[in-house]
């Protein structure tokens, strides 16, 4: 039976299409296309290691230009614990579902100080796929993320409400 699921090591690259996304930033919602991709590292699961894998974010990076100026939602930091999971479904045909988590900073770049937030909890999105790496997949936000001046957390600051991507490996 041939594997089915990525070999631990292998460094997953991805393109990433969200249009019409939605952010609400100073009572105001702003709908725009973020382009740019992921990069995941394949982990061993430790929990189901012959049906899933743990993957690794080591690159996140899209932006969108407005006509207020550039957003941009990067990786936040080093991704040390592995959340995201790909895990195999059904043997044949093939099928998976992959769990992305990720922690992010998105920039407000609008001429003057750029502002700069992070999510109070994780950014979610989900797929489920025949293949991986994706070919043109749609992964949805599992719900909305809250985004908060890292250096008074308890305020939300903006709120990322629809951020549905096509995903493609390079």
């Amino acid at each position: 039976m041939p594997a089915l699921l990525p070999p631990i090591g292998a460094e997953i690259p991805c393109s990433m299409l969200a249009i019409n996304s939605t952010i609400e930033y100073e009572n105001t919602k702003i709908t725009c296309d973020f382009r740019g991709g992921v990069r995941h590292r394949v982990d061993v699961n430790p929990h189901d290691p012959m049906n899933s894998v743990r993957l690794r974010t080591v690159g996140f990076r899209v932006t969108a230009e407005t006509d207020k100026g550039q957003i941009t939602i990067e990786q936040n930091d080093v991704d040390v614990d592995a959340k995201s999971l790909l895990k195999v479904t059904q043997q044949f045909p093939p099928r998976f579902q992959h769990r992305d988590v990720q922690d992010v900073t998105v920039v407000f770049d609008f001429g003057g100080e750029p502002v700069i937030l992070v999510t109070r909890e994780p950014m979610i999105t989900e797929a489920d796929l025949t293949q991986f790496p994706p070919r043109g997949d749609l992964y949805k936000l599992t719900r909305p993320v809250d985004l908060v001046d890292p250096e008074a957390p308890d305020k939300v600051v903006a709120r990322l409400t629809v951020f549905d991507s096509k995903r493609g490996g390079l």
